[in-house]
């Protein structure tokens, strides 16, 4: 599959939950869900509110992370830093199936962010492109609570990048409202979709959706294609510290087509760590210089880890 269309399905995926930008604390104003009374529908309704409230608030938090991810395919594992700038995201790859990349294949790799930082246009274009998905990520967002009949399914406690760690979160069953209709076509690709969807009834944050499509679907905005019944999608998210949200696992099997007639498969399972805040006033050549740092650093720590074991023998 050519790259366009595997943004395309992990952009599919975001949109059902949100881009990968800092989180909020709860909107001020919206009373707390307790699970006492989470079973009754009323308030099962008013807590998928508030939680979709949350996740629109959270794409205007101004504050920045650096973190990495490691995504792992049929065709092998990619681990790749990041770092969010004022610009846009940056990503420098450190790593193909658990081994660091060789020079020659790092200095490639800084030279796409060199050239990257040292272009107005292309960074404009990044950037664009950035807030194209995360106003089609709100779109998602804002019909969340319209799109879905929700049903109390008990409660599991936050763990293991899932929610707030001993959080007790609430577990909903969601399955498509037959009254719900789509306002444009990238509200489309909600309507065949079931899953479970889990929240953080004092955060009031989405901890984890995971759904299902039991029809085909289409999708457009600008590509037109679909989705195959039987893809399944898993986005989980936990908080990071200092109110802030992030999505810490994503895990995708999807087939389809695009642009009508072209095959696309994809099946991908990537996890994010090692969050931490960066100055909201970075630049992207300072991201870039901070991502080269920050591998130097793990190379360093690596070779301390292993040299005294090598020793040893």
């Amino acid at each position: 599959m050519n790259i366009r269309g595997e943004v395309v399905i992990r952009a599919v995926a975001l949109l059902l939950f949100l881009p990968l930008l800092g989180g909020v604390g709860a909107i001020a104003g919206i009373p707390s869900a307790g699970t006492s009374s989470a079973q009754d529908s009323a308030s099962v309704a008013d807590l998928v509110r508030a939680a979709a409230a949350n996740e629109c608030a959270a794409n205007y938090n101004s504050i920045k992370h650096m973190f990495r991810s490691r995504k792992q395919t049929p065709q092998g594992s990619q681990t790749r830093l990041y770092v969010e700038t004022q610009q846009a995201t940056a990503a420098l790859t450190i790593a193909y199936n658990d081994k660091p990349l060789g020079a020659d294949q790092l200095r490639g790799e800084e030279a796409r962010l060199n050239e990257l930082s040292a272009s107005p246009e292309q960074l404009n274009r990044k950037h664009a492109q950035e807030a194209e998905n995360a106003q089609r990520s709100l779109s998602i967002m804002k019909v969340l609570p319209q799109a879905f009949l929700f049903e109390y399914d008990g409660e599991v406690i936050g763990a293991d990048g899932v929610g707030a760690d001993g959080h007790k979160l609430v577990r909903l069953k969601f399955r498509p409202n037959p009254a719900f209709q789509p306002p444009s076509h990238v509200e489309q690709v909600l309507t065949g979709m079931q899953g479970v969807l889990v929240i953080d009834p004092v955060a009031k944050r989405i901890a984890r959706i995971d759904g299902n499509l039991f029809k085909e679907v289409a999708f457009g905005w600008g590509i037109l294609g679909h989705l195959d019944k039987g893809g399944h999608f898993l986005v989980e998210q936990r908080d990071v510290g200092n109110g802030s949200w992030q999505v810490s696992r994503m895990s995708l099997a999807f087939t389809g087509k695009i642009l009508l007639f072209k095959s696309l498969a994809i099946k991908s399972d990537e996890t994010f760590s090692d969050f931490h805040e960066v100055p909201n006033n970075t630049s992207f050549a300072q991201g870039v210089e901070m991502l080269k740092a920050e591998n130097t650093k793990l190379a360093q720590n690596t070779t301390a880890e292993v040299t005294p074991q090598a020793r040893s023998h």
